[in-house]
């Protein structure tokens, strides 16, 4: 799907308009992965986007999305951000290293236990100085989230509430920019395979394309929910984009929104056969680290796919590495 010639250029410079926090040196590094390719034994070209070496807290695709969120708290006159997701979340680890470089307070709100000793992105919250809430349940995170901040107005602070994943259009925004590192690295991709979930990577992605020409099938492999349940999300989250951006309602929606969930196996977080081959083809191929919240399974995806021959000679396939490294010291 692209744009009217014409329009595009106006639409980039909307996108690189939108303000944004300095989180890290971009762009990231682009590495054709010829190892790991001849090791799958796929015909087309595969190369790797390495969010995952973003030099910020770590690194990851949720740097991306949090420069323009942080940018959005900044002007409203907050002074903490408050976030969910999992114990171990990529996301939170990032918002609350993005709160103390701002100087900002930050509360996360966790379903799941404590750990009994604290690892992984927990242990970084933690060092980063952000204070947490836990649930017991997904379903509690978001009213946790409203009776916090209510409380924390209650007593003179100004908090920001940032969403699951920061999967909103202003944070799609920031992979949409990303797109565009692309083609000033030398490479237009046939494919872009990546991880999704709450959907706003996966939209960045598809609108990006979009607005830069690209003419890129972005597929997104599921790390936990249901293809029927992430469609809606990443639609959703493009009908936001097309207003952040002045589109014509529907120019985003059109385009196409795969996504494959055949390599969740029993839910988030937890290995499968698929995803454990996928990490250690990386790692032993191209000292290229995944883990099995997101990135081992989305890879998994991609071996899948390229050992089905859905990836001919010819083509030229990305992985867009969304990071979540700590979490493999969990």
């Amino acid at each position: 799907m692209h744009l009217p010639s014409r329009g595009y250029p106006e639409v980039v410079r909307k996108l690189l308009a939108v303000p944004s926090v300095s989180l890290g040196r971009l762009p990231t590094p682009l590495e054709e992965a010829t190892r790991l390719r001849n090791a799958i034994g796929m015909g087309a070209r595969l190369f790797v986007k390495r969010d995952d070496a973003l030099p910020f807290a770590c690194g990851g695709n949720k740097v991306r999305k949090l420069m323009l969120v942080a940018a959005a708290a900044l002007a409203e006159g907050a002074d903490t951000l408050i976030t969910c997701g999992g114990v171990q979340s990529n996301h939170c680890r990032v918002t609350a290293a993005t709160a103390a470089r701002l100087g900002m307070q930050c509360w996360l709100v966790l379903d799941g236990d404590p750990p009994t000793r604290p690892s992984g992105n927990y242990l970084l919250d933690q060092l980063y100085g952000a204070e947490v809430v836990h649930v017991a349940a997904r379903s509690e995170r978001q009213p946790r989230m409203e009776e916090l901040a209510a409380r924390l107005r209650r007593e003179g602070r100004r908090p920001f509430v940032v969403p699951l994943g920061a999967s909103t259009p202003l944070g799609a925004l920031g992979l949409a920019r990303a797109v565009g590192e692309l083609p000033a690295q030398g490479l237009v991709p046939d494919v872009i395979v990546t991880a999704t979930s709450s959907g706003g990577t996966q939209a960045g992605l598809v609108a990006g394309c979009a607005i830069y020409g690209l003419p890129t099938r972005v597929i997104g492999i599921s790390a936990d929910d249901p293809a029927g349940d992430i469609r809606p999300k990443v639609a959703s989250i493009l009908a936001g984009v097309e207003a952040l951006l002045e589109l014509v309602p529907g120019t985003l929606r059109a385009c196409s929104i795969e996504v494959d969930d055949t390599m969740v196996g029993d839910g988030y977080g937890i290995a499968t056969a698929a995803s454990r081959e996928a990490q250690l083809l990386a790692a032993r191929n191209e000292a290229l680290l995944t883990e099995h919240w997101y990135t081992a399974k989305a890879l998994a995806g991609l071996v899948a796919r390229a050992r089905r021959g859905a990836f001919p000679d010819g083509q030229t396939v990305l992985f867009w590495h969304t990071g979540g490294v700590p979490a493999l010291f969990a």
